[in-house]
């Protein structure tokens, strides 16, 4: 099908393919940071090399200077550290001692880097002669002249391996990984400019950061004229998108630790131009009894049971004036009126903050099958009290018998109907898309279920009589009740036949 975001999969899935010789190999848990940081050791080494040559055709002695590097946002490696070193330890006993110092020394260097990057190699559990044969895939796939094309593969095969592992840890990979087509859909609508904050109170691995920069540069933008601002609670999950970032050679501030959002929002001050987030669903025990009088909740205290509203609520705080908010959550919260959820929905949506609503398809998350909604939140909606509906639960296609997916088809789709809501131009359509107003949304009891508001898709007329179609249908159904009655007298007939007492 074309405009499969899957399409031209080829190096990044050899490379997953050769990594899964490692399985079996080295303890699961540190299966992930083995692959992720091998990937950053070959990009960072790779643009250094390139730069590096660049000085040296210079000829003005700056190739060891570590500010020739800095200042074109390129991290300074080490001769210990540089990839020829690795290559050629690569089928020697220490090659697992050479990477975690080669790792160390990386982060001496690099004090942005400190405590991120994995030093798991020298692990008795790890076969060595895998990890060389690993080693060897990076050395002899990527070439080394350091073109664009080579940077966006590296890049590209971080994002998969990503992918894959969120799909082999179930319901912990949602926790640093939302799948691309998600994150494409909120960037399309939201469509990040120049000279813009970008926030993700609960970023992952910063999958919401890569598809902004890709849709600023895609749009004629400067990849530098956007500011990127992250939180993230969990430290292996924090380090991954660190080199996330690194890798995408994008200037991000994710404060300098891992940390509760809710109990030490490390970025108190700011207020985004774009919010996008995938927090987690239905967050119990998050707290709130330690923050009922916190300034973020304008609209109403959260429950204790469910960190959803606190999401939403620490989000609208974040926005700037003019700020936009796409964020993912669980279809629970467009209807709940459980300890006060009701009330602040109803409050958000009565200050018109509300921009629009899209039903998600199921089977979209590697982790959760649950379904769940896309919100879009607005200070400055250009269509005042309205807000769009979308039902897209019949979009994308199946990637396989669990997983679900969109093209980029769909995501146009979605997006463009985004567009003409706010140039005043959409019609509605039956079963997709509705406008709806405050007031009709107040006759609804302020529940944002999108298919109260689209109603159902019209069906084409085939020309049948009503009185016919009905006389065929009835018939149907009869033949149908009759060959039901046949199989349970030949069901019965075979028990019976055994001895089964009915």
């Amino acid at each position: 099908m074309a405009g499969k975001n899957n399409a031209n999969i080829g190096f990044e899935k050899q490379i997953w393919d050769a990594a899964c010789e490692l399985w079996g190999h080295i303890p699961a848990a540190d299966y992930r940071k083995v692959i992720v940081g091998l990937i950053f050791l070959r990009y960072i080494s790779f643009a250094f090399e390139k730069r590096y040559q660049e000085l040296v055709a210079e000829g003005d002695g700056f190739e060891n200077d570590k500010d020739a590097y800095t200042e074109e946002n390129i991290f300074f490696v080490p001769e210990k550290a540089r990839w020829s070193t690795i290559a050629a330890a690569a089928h020697t006993p220490e090659i697992g001692i050479v990477i975690d110092e080669a790792m160390r020394a990386i982060e001496d260097e690099n004090k942005v880097l400190k405590n991120v990057l994995p030093k798991n190699y020298a692990n008795q559990d790890l076969d060595k002669r895998v990890l060389g044969n690993v080693v060897d895939l990076f050395t002899n796939n990527i070439d080394m002249s350091g073109t664009d094309e080579d940077k966006d593969l590296l890049g590209r095969t971080y994002e998969y391996c990503i992918a894959q592992f969120a799909a082999y840890e179930g319901t912990k990979g949602g926790e640093f990984y939302t799948p691309s087509s998600i994150v494409k859909t909120i960037v399309e609508v939201l469509k990040p400019f120049d000279n813009c904050r970008v926030y993700d109170p609960c970023c992952g691995s910063g999958g919401m950061f890569v598809q902004s920069v890709k849709f600023l540069q895609a749009h004629s933008g400067n990849r530098n004229h956007i500011s990127v601002y992250g939180q993230e609670s969990n430290a292996d999950t924090w380090k991954m998108a660190k080199m996330n970032m690194a890798i995408r050679g994008i200037d991000a501030d994710f404060g300098p630790y891992q940390a509760d959002t809710f109990f030490n929002d490390l970025h108190p001050t700011l207020k985004a131009d774009f919010i996008m987030a995938n927090p987690p669903f239905n967050l119990s025990n998050w707290g709130q009894d330690k923050l009922v009088d916190d300034v973020r909740w304008k609209y109403g205290i959260p429950p204790a049971g469910n960190a959803n509203y606190a999401w939403i609520q620490h989000m609208i705080y974040h926005l700037a004036p003019k700020g936009k908010i796409g964020l993912v959550l669980a279809n629970g919260a467009l209807s709940t009126q459980t300890s006060g959820e009701g009330e602040i929905r109803k409050r958000i949506i009565e200050a018109d903050l509300v921009e629009g609503i899209v039903a998600l398809p199921p089977q979209l998350f590697y982790s959760v099958t649950i379904p769940v909604t896309l919100w879009f939140i607005s200070h400055d909606k250009p269509q005042k009290d309205k807000t769009l509906f979308i039902d897209a639960r019949k979009i994308g296609y199946m990637v396989d018998r669990k997983h679900r997916d969109f093209t980029d088809e769909d995501i146009k789709k979605i997006a463009d109907t985004f567009t003409a809501f706010q140039e005043g131009k959409l019609e509605d359509v039956k079963g997709f898309c509705a406008v709806a107003s405050t007031d009709d949304i107040a006759k609804q009891d302020y529940i944002l279920t999108p298919g109260r508001y689209v109603g159902i898709e019209e069906q084409a007329d085939d020309g049948e009589p009503f009185e016919d179609k009905m006389k065929s249908l009835t018939t149907e159904l009869k033949d149908m009740f009759e060959q039901s009655d046949h199989l349970q007298n030949e069901i019965k007939d075979k028990l019976k036949s055994i001895g089964w007492k009915m």
